[in-house]
């Protein structure tokens, strides 16, 4: 194949991947901002709302597993042509005001984009082995700018174009999901079950070892787990508490809009600098103390330097979720690997990042406030710097035979 031909590919094969990576998190981002007003409309009390929030994240743990099962069957394009048809369909479904149906579609976009944060990482490792870093920079980019773009215009979409109505303003985020989808359905339909590679293919059907014994696996699991923890509760429920403090819902939205913003550079810019350095650990443990710190400032300090608080969280976040997806191809010996790795720090990690927004929520309800939840957020800041310092070693993980 000629080299310009094939560069072309590569190009449009990198823009498409960073639009579907676009499309994996507005689902979350547009739900927070109006969730009080969904708590008014449906009678839906704090527990409910907490499970409400916690349900997609809670998907994303569960549907992370038999991703490379789907993969192997069908190809890997055509299952992430399959997830980007779940987010849509899901994503749609919230433009009814029906309690269940809000929570059945929480569970097919939640799959969706379960489905999609595996086999996009073993596409990247795949298709371009020599600037992973750069791909995985551009792909966390896109993840926050997806969020950041909804978190934002969630509340003025539904103020100008719906009259004040929140549920057409959270399917409209449909549209986008929708017209990826058409971009991507001819290369997934026209390309080959198993892809041709220069490096062995992360999802063929070769049996490999277990991860389940080797401990850096489990800390670069738990650490993509607790910092996943603590985004979700900021994507979750950031924008609640600071409304209960005294923000309307538009600027709350632009608060928490602006946290997310602001991972668009460091999420570009902390793979290069993970890559450069000779271990990560100390990275890990500062991101650690600065989420903790900028988070704790924006529920008890005064709202103004909301700002400059909501800028350092989002420093903070972003270079964290970066770090994470770093690590998972850095500690991995080849594309196997990192596709099982993926698999397994995804599946359990946002099982656990599930338990965050879920307890934030529970405690809101239990206790009439949100100054609870500063307990749990510190006891998840211990647990990323600890996780961080062993998953930042210098090391491989190793597959054990069965």
């Amino acid at each position: 194949m000629p080299v310009q031909i094939q560069s072309r590919q590569s190009l449009l094969l990198g823009i498409s991947l960073l639009l579907i990576a676009f499309n994996l998190r507005p689902v979350f981002g547009s739900l927070s901002v109006v969730l009080p007003d969904i708590m008014r409309d449906t009678g839906l009390g704090a527990t409910g709302a907490s499970l409400l929030t916690t349900l997609p994240i809670l998907c994303l743990g569960v549907f992370s597993a038999p991703a490379p099962a789907l993969a192997r069957r069908f190809g890997i394009e055509r299952t992430l042509l399959g997830a980007m048809l779940l987010i849509c369909i899901g994503t749609l479904l919230r433009g009814w005001v029906h309690l269940p149906l809000l929570f059945a579609a929480s569970v097919l976009a939640g799959a969706g984009i379960a489905i999609g944060n595996v086999l996009v990482l073993g596409l990247i490792k795949r298709d371009f082995p020599h600037r992973s870093a750069m791909m995985t920079g551009l792909y966390t980019l896109a993840i926050c700018a997806g969020a950041s773009v909804a978190t934002a215009f969630t509340v003025p979409l539904a103020q100008q174009l719906f009259g004040g109505a929140w549920a057409p303003a959270l399917a409209s985020w449909a549209l986008p999901a929708g017209l990826v989808m058409l971009l991507w359905a001819p290369l997934a339909l026209s390309a080959p079950h198993e892809a041709i590679s220069p490096v062995p293919n992360p999802l063929s059907g070769r049996r490999l070892g277990s991860l389940g014994r080797d401990r850096l696996a489990w800390q670069v699991t738990i650490f993509m787990g607790s910092q996943s923890a603590m985004a979700y509760v900021v994507m979750g429920w950031l924008a609640p508490i600071l409304r209960e403090r005294g923000l309307n819902g538009t600027e709350a939205g632009y608060v928490v809009a602006t946290a997310i913003l602001t991972q668009l550079v460091t999420s570009l810019l902390t793979p290069s600098i993970a890559a450069r350095c000779r271990d990560q650990r100390a990275l890990a443990v500062g991101l650690a103390l600065l989420v903790l710190s900028s988070l704790l400032a924006l529920i008890f300090a005064p709202l103004g330097g909301r700002w400059v608080w909501a800028v350092l969280l989002g420093c903070g976040l972003g270079s964290a979720f970066a770090l994470a997806l770093s690590l998972i191809v850095m500690r991995s010996a080849n594309a196997q690997v990192t596709a099982q790795l993926s698999a397994m720090a995804q599946g359990w990690g946002y099982t656990l990042a599930a338990v965050g927004p879920l307890l934030v929520g529970l405690l809101r309800g239990w206790t009439g406030g949100y100054a609870s939840a500063a307990t749990l957020l510190v006891l998840l800041s211990v647990v990323m710097a600890w996780s961080g310092w062993g998953a930042g070693r210098n090391l491989l993980v190793q597959p054990h035979s069965h």
